[in-house]
């Protein structure tokens, strides 16, 4: 039987992963269910991802890519004459307000380094970025608590459920901001 070829199997079970945890959890990832979501083999996941490890690694990335749209359509962060707790509060307002679910999932996947390594050079490699990109406008040691604050507010409003507000935001992140 000939090999089917299928350039797009590979992110089809990455997507279906981000799905899996989305609706039932870390507890709920294994090989056979994103195979089962994905419609693929079950020797598809494990061919393309060995661990679930390496799995979630690659959900994880992807996932990270809704905040990078965020500070993208914000203009990145690069404008030297903005108020940036202005524009900082403004973006989580905009990330928190679109797709929810994914900002869970990221959180979920975020959260997750704690009790899996691999994680961890992924969401320290996340975290870094956007402090090296803060530390275009203020200093590093600055930019590092704005993206602690900004994880703080975060997981504020997803874990209390809460609604965001921008107005109290912009004041934390403005008296953080020399």
């Amino acid at each position: 039987m000939a090999r089917r070829f299928d350039p797009d199997r590979r992110q089809r079970i990455i997507d279906a992963a981000i799905r899996v945890v989305g609706e039932k959890g870390l507890a709920g990832l294994t090989h056979r269910t994103v195979a089962a979501e994905a419609d693929v083999p079950l020797g598809s996941t494990t061919y393309h991802f060995k661990t679930l490890d390496e799995l979630m690694v690659a959900a994880l990335r992807q996932a990270d890519e809704g905040f990078a749209k965020a500070i993208a359509s914000r203009g990145g962060l690069t404008d030297a004459d903005a108020d940036l707790a202005v524009e900082l509060a403004g973006l989580l307002g905009d990330w928190l307000a679109g797709d929810r679910t994914g900002v869970e999932l990221e959180y979920e996947l975020y959260l997750a380094a704690l009790r899996r390594p691999a994680l961890r050079p992924v969401v320290a490699g996340q975290m870094a970025e956007l402090a090296d990109r803060l530390a275009r406008r203020t200093d590093p040691v600055t930019a590092r608590a704005l993206v602690a604050l900004m994880d703080g507010i975060c997981l504020q409003v997803l874990l209390t459920g809460t609604p965001y507000d921008e107005v109290y935001a912009r004041e934390v992140l403005a008296r953080v901001i020399p």
